[in-house]
């Protein structure tokens, strides 16, 4: 061998040593925040030993001798897998963003305090220790657990943290406090109560479009076709006679009001926001299944992300023994079953959120008008660090209606004040520790009378063999108004009145029909007699749920493959509704004529490999926006566009709005659709290709899972390493299989079933779960993303409870035993 190429072999002999070295240390580094999950630790603050049992999939099952080392060693196991989610979430809980990520979120920081998240937990903190020192006590043992990790793992707790805080200067892990906790369920209330934003978007329309228009536009519930979930007559309530105040719309100069406010971003914080915030559960008596006891399924629909919303856990104590599906940063279990009874959950997406209209004192911005007086705002003063960067010091003021949600008050123009039933303490982590420990119908109704926000769909069965259906939480009475635009606030005629009481609430027990649906339907019917919302899902989803759980009855018994194969129906009910309308269409375009012949021959499924599936999906945008463009503006059509408008367009031939008033002729439907077609046909040559065997659904509709921050960083190799996916999916807007996505990405999947979950009330380890991506929270992890085929597929594990079988299971065994002495 030469010595030039001694050389050069010793070179790369030297390249290839760096780069096994480089890979070392990145492997090194990515497996550093990997926790123990085999053996024994020995954690300071445990009364007793605590074991936990791990899965193939690492779902863990805790079982204490007593609840404080119960929910110590959640906190701990929480910690354990999910520790930067923890920490990413009650930044965003307290409105401190900013103190991680930098100047970026600074207006979302803003937000969170001008409503005042950190100033409502504060206060549910304060009502915790003053009337129901008892659960301050789970908080507190809950995060102990989660210290006792922080204070042993402080220098390897994250991945993330360890790339973010390279990035930006490294900020302080404080420790773990019940505000934390109690910081999260102002966030999920937000998230899935929040409407306040469609006030200011009616009111815009109401004032552009005209109030007729508009509620044209904008129709309400379809009860005529559409199912209720509790209809007044089969309920268990004795309601009062309906004395609700005037709906009647209040005469406001629109012109002096200031729509410039802080704005929460279109799909919320963590678990979503928009149109498409919903989930599907039911559930069927044992007269109608094949064990002869109920069957229970729940899949909740919540903004995509990495590592999912739930964590499945079990918790075993004397006083507790529970499964199911919790939040990382909080205790017990949200949905699952215990011993007993089972129970899941949807959102009933009420309104009880109202914009009120305030008059300012020209000579005095810090004053408002409220029956003829001026009164003093509070003033509350907010910095927000930032980091990198300077403080940003934020007023906060204050009315009898709520903060003032204005960037500017001067006292030129009308401002806006929001009024929210979360400025009211909330007992729903009360709520959540008696539910885990009820026994019967009485218990689990008597838990839900403290779950006071979000309102959710409850429905429960039992091993007596009963099925029943709660909605709690607190519901405004309104004096007057039906809480759709925002209201003067200076007469005193618009002010809530109190809360409707919950022995009144929507409740059913034992059905005739013997199931209950809820897919975020409407839940009453118009003899209810208060007001609970306008505008409730379509209802596409709870009829084929309710359709298809009466084809399987018809059948013979219903099965949990049966339930299972619901969960994963991707019937477009849209589609339904538009295709008989392309009987008789031809066209001289080849491509919109084979567009047409494949939408003839579809079934209607949204299944990943259909053509069809995805033709339908693109020509509905582009027909709606064809349909309403030229009405409404473009720029305002994916707001403004209403299912239930586009169903009953559809059986009107003859209405204007099939007319293009911006051309010279008179457009028909005929006309309409088929141009439709030819710009959805544009949109896949432009967007996939020509050869439309390549315009199969599951080629756009895909999923990638980010990690919240870093995943929506723009910086590629960064998000490659946190993000999990893209994987195809199958369903769609309106399917059960609710994987939505939104107009301005098509066809990007932003929102997800973000678990499915089946429970056997006569075999409780022939139940079944799946979470979309995985338990651990760590990237690369055996368990950060191995559950995404089961769930992609729709497919599920076991759901174990018996002890012996979680035993025999068990792939590792964690022991954690307080010190010696």
């Amino acid at each position: 061998m030469s010595r030039a190429m001694k050389i050069i072999v010793g070179l790369l002999g030297v390249v290839l040593l760096l780069v096994l070295a480089v890979v070392a240390y990145g492997v090194v580094q990515v497996k550093r925040p990997f926790p123990t999950t085999d053996g024994e630790l020995t954690i300071p603050g445990l009364k007793s030993e605590v074991q936990v049992y791990r899965d193939e999939l690492g779902v863990a099952h805790i079982y204490a001798d007593n609840l404080d080392d119960l929910f110590f060693a959640q906190g701990y196991v929480h910690a354990q897998d999910r520790f930067w989610q923890m920490e990413f979430w009650r930044h965003v809980g307290q409105g401190r963003i900013s103190e991680m990520t930098g100047a970026a979120t600074v207006d979302l920081d803003k937000f969170i305090r001008t409503v005042g998240w950190n100033r409502i937990a504060a206060d549910t903190l304060a009502y915790y220790e003053a009337e129901q020192p008892e659960y301050l006590t789970v908080l507190e043992a809950y995060s102990a657990g989660v210290n006792a990790y922080i204070d042993t793992n402080r220098d390897k707790l994250s991945l993330n943290y360890t790339i973010l805080s390279t990035v930006n200067e490294p900020w302080e892990i404080e420790p773990w406090t019940p505000l934390n906790t109690i910081s999260w369920g102002v966030v999920m209330s937000d998230d899935l109560s929040g409407n306040w934003s469609y006030e200011l978007r009616r009111a815009k329309w109401e004032k552009e479009l005209g109030t007729a228009t508009t509620a044209t536009l904008q129709p309400g519930y379809p009860y005529a076709d559409r199912p209720v979930i509790a209809p007044t007559d089969e309920q268990v309530n004795e309601l009062p006679e309906a004395n609700g105040g005037s709906g009647a719309v209040a005469r406001v100069d629109w012109d002096r009001v200031d729509f410039g406010v802080r704005e929460r971003p279109l799909n919320g914080f963590v678990f979503g926001g928009g149109p498409f915030v919903g989930s599907n559960n039911w559930v069927v008596s044992g007269e109608h299944t094949d064990t002869g006891m109920p069957l229970l399924a729940n899949d909740p629909h919540l903004s995509i992300q990495m590592p999912a919303i739930w964590y499945e856990v079990g918790l075993h104590a004397p006083e507790m023994d529970v499964v199911g599906f919790s939040f990382a940063g909080v205790p017990g279990v949200i949905i699952g079953h215990n011993q007993n009874i089972a129970w899941g959950v949807t959102n009933v997406g009420p309104d009880v959120q109202d914009l009120y209209i305030e008059k300012i004192n020209p000579n005095n911005p810090r004053q408002y008008e409220f029956e003829g007086e001026w009164q003093d705002m509070e003033v509350v003063n907010e910095a927000i660090k930032v980091n990198g960067g300077e403080d940003v010091n934020l007023e906060v003021l204050i009315t009898r209606h709520g903060p003032i949600i204005n960037d500017v008050v001067d006292g030129q123009s009308d401002k806006l004040a929001i009024r929210w039933t979360a400025q009211e303490p909330s007992r729903v982590l009360q709520s959540v520790i008696l539910l885990n420990q009820a026994q019967n119908y009485d218990d689990f109704r008597e838990a839900l009378r403290y779950w006071d926000i979000p309102s959710q769909n409850f429905v429960y069965a039992d091993v007596e063999g009963n099925i029943a259906y709660q909605m709690p939480g607190l519901i405004p009475i309104r004096k007057n108004g039906d809480g759709l635009r925002p209201v003067p606030g200076w007469t005193g005629e618009y002010e809530w009145e109190g809360w409707v009481p919950y022995e009144e609430l929507p409740a059913l027990f034992n059905p005739e029909q013997g199931f209950i649906v809820t897919a975020n339907h409407a839940v009453v019917d118009a003899e209810y007699p208060y007001y609970i919302d306008t505008y409730w899902n379509e209802g596409d989803r709870g009829a084929r749920i309710t359709e298809m759980i009466e084809a399987a009855i018809d059948k013979g018994k219903i099965t949990a493959d049966d339930f299972a194969a619901i969960q994963f129906d991707a019937y477009s009910k849209r589609a339904e509704a538009l295709l008989p309308l392309l009987a008789g269409l031809s066209s001289n375009n080849s491509q919109v004529q084979a567009a047409l012949e494949r939408l003839r021959g579809w079934d209607m499924q949204l299944r990943r490999d259909s053509v069809p599936a995805a033709l339908f999906e693109i020509f509905y945008m582009q027909l709606v926006g064809n349909v309403l463009a030229d009405d409404v503006g473009a720029e305002n059509v994916d707001r403004i566009f209403s299912p239930v408008f586009m169903r009953e367009l559809a059986k009107q031939p003859e209405a204007v709005w099939w007319d293009d008033g911006e051309t010279a002729v008179t457009e028909t439907p005929d006309d309409i659709i088929l141009q439709s077609l030819a710009d959805t046909v544009a949109w896949f040559e432009e967007n996939v290709g020509s050869d439309m065997n390549d315009w199969a659904w599951g080629n756009i509709h895909s999923a990638v899972f980010p990690s919240a921050p870093l995943g929506q960083s723009g910086i590629g190799p960064v998000e490659a390493i946190v993000n999990g996916g893209p994987i195809p999916l199958d369903g769609g807007n309106g399917a059960v299989n609710a994987n939505n996505w939104s107009w301005d990405k098509p066809a990007a999947v932003d929102w997800h079933p973000s678990m499915r979950m089946i429970v056997d009330m006569s075999n409780f380890d022939a139940s079944r779960s799946v979470l979309p991506t995985g338990q651990s929270g760590h990237p690369y992890h055996p368990h950060y993303d191995d559950m995404m085929p089961l769930w992609q597929n729709g497919e599920t594990h076991v759901m174990r409870f018996t002890r012996g079988l979680v035993e025999e299971t068990a792939v590792e065994h964690l022991i954690l035993k307080p010190p010696a002495g």
